[in-house]
């Protein structure tokens, strides 16, 4: 059994960018035809892991992106890129936060482990009330650490004050999963509400629905 369910955001609570949202993203961008869509995505991706654990603000990451792409964002389009990137991520899943008010009606402590930079995780805190429900969020820009590392499970270990086996961790990354576990933390790759909450059901609640 466990006592607290430890969340991922983005891929379980949270929508990821729909081709629209990317397509957004490239508009906000404004480049040449010299550039290519897989170029730009290339230097999206492998740069995140420094604005996700706060190494790098908004400004700071859209610059890096663009040097890695041998052109300039000015300030309105690095400010609009922000704009289309955050708008690109702030899509939820009801089922999901429904099922986040009904752990937390029933009492169950749940926390959040999200891979997630500075200025996303503030627009979420001023527009998703529900994430007041979670007793413990750990945004990776905050705490320095993004999953899978395993220092960001051993940060919200102590950070929840319990033993690892009494945590379940829910992740859509089969990387991040392996993580948690490696770390004697329970396990859940998110396929979709139905298959959690029967996990939860059975793990969490002792055989109460939820």
């Amino acid at each position: 059994m466990a006592d607290t369910v430890l969340f991922d955001l983005f891929g379980v609570i949270a929508r990821t960018q729909s081709p629209e949202d990317r397509e957004r993203v490239l508009r906000a961008a404004d480049l040449s035809e010299a550039h290519s869509a897989d170029r730009f995505w290339d230097a999206y991706w492998s740069l995140r892991p420094d604005y996700d654990s706060g190494r790098a603000d908004g400004r700071q990451y859209w610059r890096q992106v663009a040097e890695a792409l041998d052109t300039r964002f000015d300030a309105r389009r690095t400010d609009a890129l922000v704009a289309a990137d955050i708008a690109g991520w702030d899509g939820v899943d009801p089922d999901m936060t429904d099922l986040v008010r009904e752990l937390s009606a029933a009492g169950r402590d749940i926390a959040l482990l999200s891979n997630i930079p500075a200025e996303l995780a503030d627009h979420y805190e001023r527009h998703h009330g529900w994430l007041g429900h979670f007793r413990l969020r750990a945004f990776s820009c905050r705490i320095g650490h993004a999953k899978p590392d395993p220092a960001a499970f051993r940060w919200c270990v102590d950070a929840l004050g319990t033993e690892p086996r009494n945590i379940l961790f829910v992740d859509d990354r089969p990387e991040n999963v392996r993580a948690a576990e490696d770390l004697g933390i329970q396990g859940h790759l998110f396929t979709g509400v139905a298959p959690l909450r029967t996990v939860l059901t059975a793990n969490v609640l002792g055989g109460g629905e939820v």
